[in-house]
């Protein structure tokens, strides 16, 4: 057997090319080839569509003790207190690293501009308009694309990584040598090895109906970590965002967490009849629309169900039309497309998944439970977040464990063995899938239960219906992943269904309601706080 070329060979292998998995190559870059792969094109990941901004200790007034304590209040007190002090107190420097890579982060009077978003207690939110994701996402591929160091591909899936078991002379092993990929343009299956290997895939939003997150969010790095060996912990805490848009036409578009920031109301809309106009955040939160997120969502949810509604009412109308141009010029935009004046009339808004807060397990370093395996940004639980992300820590969390789990890295490459020789991927024993139509069907019914049964509001009957669901699922998907050639498709809704599994095998061992997770069932919250480990 021919040793593998060195296209195939890298010292890191990253799965993913937003936020986190950028950040990590161009610190790697420094001493390390580096491989970047993309499920499809380079900015097509959730980078790209975060509005908000990227919270960060900036202002005289603020500490870095309350940026901690707004953390785990959000948290509910699940989160990891090391690893909060750890990315909270990385923050200002990973600020400066995206000043210096060219981020146009907006400013007033020689200063930054601040913004402030629900849950926290003072305004921190660096921001480039409502667009500060894309602008993120643009410098850092553009200056991974000018470093030699760096080869990106597109279009690349992960099917599977690749163990000590997959050697052509295995020793027993639990290390991690790369990825096989399918090129999803040319066709085949690459064996891609290297001595260490970071899985910055992105979270498992489509496992719902409506989720604001990109079509590519189907939970590949959580379910390939899973299968490899990897615990996973708190996936039963799905964010869901309190305001997207209620559009038929327009699919996935948030209106960002910073309208309600800077004075939106959350009303109800003309079809709640005699209570149309009214106000109702002051019966659930005295914090009003600055409540955290799930406190938000849950009430949005409470109205749509208790009046049968569609949607309910987000208005900022009242402030200045110019005032709303100028922070709001990407929303101002899109909804004057749809006919929709954000400075004169409310904007029609419903609750969607947002967030996946639970994933891989990994310490303060981005490392998993598997040797030279490391996990960062939505696809990991580092702690941070506990049981439900305060806003804008996401962008924050992706930049601090890039730099962290590039630099462990780095730290022993010199004294890593190199990748064994490793088998090629076997087709030998399938055909071309027959009916593509078993795929689409699966999918569709994926994220109808999930939303049904596993959402804002959930109890055991509707999570025990979700659970059989899943189990007959998934020996139908095994049966034909097992027969049938790899599509993206097929790589997809297997890991989605076994995110899916995931979740709700995290829910139903959860027996109280704390952050995100709401049990009708369990109202109340424990005395002690207790991550869900689910352990392969």
């Amino acid at each position: 057997m021919q040793a593998m070329s060195d296209a195939h060979q890298f010292d890191v292998i990253i799965v993913g090319s937003g936020a986190a998995g950028l950040t990590a190559a161009l610190v790697l870059a420094e001493r390390a080839r580096v491989l970047v792969l993309s499920k499809g094109s380079l900015d097509a990941g959730s980078t790209s569509w975060a509005q908000g901004g990227i919270a960060a200790v900036l202002d005289a007034g603020d500490t870095f003790e309350d940026h901690i304590r707004d953390t785990m209040v959000a948290g509910a007190g699940l989160n990891r207190r090391e690893t909060v002090e750890f990315v909270i107190e990385h923050a200002p420097q990973a600020i400066q690293r995206l000043i210096d890579l060219g981020v146009p982060f907006n400013t007033e009077e020689g200063a930054l501009h601040l913004t402030r978003e629900g849950g926290h207690s003072h305004r921190r939110i660096v921001h480039v308009d409502d667009a500060t994701g894309w602008a993120v996402q643009t410098a850092l591929l553009k200056a991974a694309s000018e470093n030699p160091n760096i080869t990106m591909r597109e279009n690349m899936v992960g099917i599977d990584l690749i163990r000590d078991r997959n050697a052509v002379d295995p020793e027993g092993g639990q290390a991690v040598w790369g990825v096989y990929a399918l090129d999803s343009e040319k066709g085949g299956v690459e064996a891609l090895t290297a001595k260490a290997t970071i899985l910055a895939a992105g979270g498992a939003g489509r496992t719902y109906l409506f989720s604001t997150a990109p079509r590519g969010a189907t939970g590949d790095g959580i379910a390939m970590a899973w299968r490899a060996g990897c615990r996973v912990s708190n996936m039963e805490f799905m964010q869901f965002h309190p305001t997207c848009l209620y559009n038929l036409e327009v699919k996935n578009f948030l209106i960002t967490e910073a309208v309600r920031g800077e004075g939106g109301i959350l009303k109800l809309p003309p079809e709640a009849g005699p209570e149309a106009g009214k106000r109702f955040m002051p019966e659930f939160d005295e914090r009003l629309e600055l409540a955290p997120r799930d406190i938000v969502a849950r009430a949005i949810d409470h109205e749509i169900k208790r009046l049968g509604l569609d949607y309910v009412h987000l208005d900022i109308s009242h402030r200045e039309p110019e005032f709303v141009r100028e922070h709001f010029p990407t929303i101002y935009e899109r909804l004057l497309g749809l006919g929709i004046d954000m400075t004169k009339e409310p904007i029609p808004v419903v609750p969607a998944q947002h967030y996946t807060c639970g994933g891989i397990r990994v310490d303060l370093d981005g490392r998993t439970d598997l040797p030279g395996l490391y996990a960062i940004g939505e696809c990991s639980e580092s702690g941070l977040h506990g049981a439900n992300r305060l806003a804008s820590n996401s962008l924050l969390e992706c930049f601090v464990f890039g730099d962290s789990s590039a630099r462990d890295i780095l730290s022993r490459l010199d004294t890593a063995p190199a990748p064994p020789q490793i088998r090629p991927w076997d087709e030998s024993r399938v055909t071309a899938a027959d009916e593509e139509v078993v795929i689409k069907q699966n999918w569709t019914e994926i994220r109808r239960f999930m939303w049904n049964y596993v959402g804002i509001v959930r109890t055991d009957k509707r999570m025990e219906r979700a659970a059989n669901r899943i189990r007959l699922l998934l020996e139908e998907v095994d049966e034909y992943y097992g027969n049938f050639r790899v599509t993206k498709d097929l790589i997809e809704l297997r890991n989605l269904l076994k995110t899916a599994d995931l979740i709700v095998r995290s829910a139903r061992k959860r027996k109280e309601s704390r952050g995100l997770h709401y049990n009708a069932d369990y109202p109340q919250a424990d005395a002690v706080a207790r991550d869900t480990i689910l352990v392969p």
